[in-house]
């Protein structure tokens, strides 16, 4: 069972997400909130899977209770979903490292594959967000090398950045998924990231990988 919990400062969307997503199986929304503050208590209080979180919410804002709860929780996937599409919003909230950035036009059925996505630990954008993401991305920091990464590293790293799952980058590249998963914390640890959407970040931003 995925245990959920929504934060939105609009009552009916809370209601309307709680009906969709109690109407699938294997989804519990354990709690609804509606600001920050109450996302926070929420997952110091129970035991949560996703937090479903708007960004602009009363009082303590979506924003910092991500950088809280991804401090004091990070197994908790944060799954945001929003209108806030900015550019300079998109690349802070993924600075903190949530698991995925939704806007709130998005169907119902890709909301679903998107939270179960999560919860099986990879990274979600919608097609939107990443164009605003790579446009957000158009002054590197200038370095004098790819951080020591090996070029089986950079290989999968290329890959990730592409939205690959492990399994798609281990068939790909004709290895196990846990050499994946072994490059991967080899990467994160060069990088000095912690998950492989920050890790994602640095390298276009770095412009360790070509995206054209």
């Amino acid at each position: 069972m995925i245990r959920i919990v929504i934060a939105d400062d609009h009552p009916l969307l809370r209601e309307g997400l709680r009906r969709i997503l109690e109407f699938e199986e294997g989804f519990d929304v354990v709690a609804e909130v509606g600001d920050g503050q109450g996302a926070i208590n929420a997952a110091r209080n129970m035991a949560v899977d996703i937090l479903l979180m708007d960004l602009n919410m009363p009082g303590v804002n979506g924003l910092e209770a991500g950088r809280v709860i991804r401090r004091e929780f990070p197994e908790i996937g944060i799954l945001v979903l929003t209108v806030d599409d900015s550019d300079e919003k998109v690349f802070q909230v993924l600075q903190i490292g949530v698991a995925g950035y939704l806007l709130k036009d998005v169907d119902s059925k890709t909301l679903i594959h998107s939270i179960r996505k999560v919860y099986a630990g990879e990274p979600i954008l919608s097609p939107s967000v990443t164009g605003k993401l790579l446009n957000q991305l158009t002054h590197p920091i200038p370095v004098k090398n790819t951080c020591g990464l090996s070029e089986r590293e950079m290989e999968i790293l290329n890959y990730v950045v592409r939205g690959a799952s492990n399994r798609e980058i281990g068939v790909s590249l004709f290895i196990s998924e846990k050499t994946v998963k072994n490059h991967l914390s080899s990467t994160y640890r060069k990088l000095a990231v912690e998950d492989r959407t920050q890790a994602a970040l640095k390298a276009v931003k770095l412009k360790f990988i070509n995206l054209d």
